[in-house]
């Protein structure tokens, strides 16, 4: 399959719609990849009366690595199609995105090597040791990786909001009105 560069297409009326609906889809997309490594760890309690622990507990904590690894990788996506989009675009255009583009830089996300390494995010690996030392230390692994998918559903999570204050100014919404007086 291959990779879109950005979120336009050859013939395009308004470009900031085209650009807005491109990354609202893969924003989307984001959240039903993180939505649904939840969803298979919630349903993996129905195989604990026949799988141990030692098994069950390092398949969740692989769950959770994947599916916030795969939002990762769309996340990285996103911000590339974003600003190969904005290079495309007039000046007034950019300015009308311009809350979009701030999200992926005050809140870069790192590499996936840099996620996984625990020495890069000691806060995140002595809050899984502590809550593995109280509960359980084969639950150490499944603490790190869903810190990763909590970060990952906070920055997708402010991605939506900065969308959708870009399409209420599009729009004219009536509580924007208020708001810039």
């Amino acid at each position: 399959m291959l990779k879109e560069k950005h979120y336009l297409k050859a013939p395009f009326d308004d470009a900031v719609l085209v650009i807005l609906e491109g990354i609202d889809r893969d924003v989307e997309r984001g959240e039903d990849m993180l939505m649904f490594g939840l969803c298979l760890v919630m349903l993996s309690s129905t195989f604990a009366p026949v799988a141990p622990p030692t098994v069950l507990l390092p398949l969740v904590a692989l769950t959770f690595a994947i599916s916030a690894s795969c939002a990762r990788k769309n996340y990285h996506n996103m911000e590339r199609k974003l600003l190969a989009s904005l290079a495309q675009l007039e000046r007034h255009e950019q300015i009308m995105l311009r809350p979009i583009a701030t999200v992926f830089t005050e809140h870069p996300m790192p590499s996936l090597t840099d996620s996984f390494n625990l020495l890069k995010n000691l806060k995140r690996t002595l809050k899984s040791m502590l809550g593995g030392l109280l509960l359980n230390p084969l639950w150490m692994p499944i603490l790190y990786v869903m810190g990763m998918q909590i970060c990952e559903e906070k920055n997708l999570g402010l991605l939506n909001r900065a969308i959708i204050d870009v399409e209420r100014r599009l729009t004219g919404h009536p509580s924007d009105l208020y708001k810039q007086r």
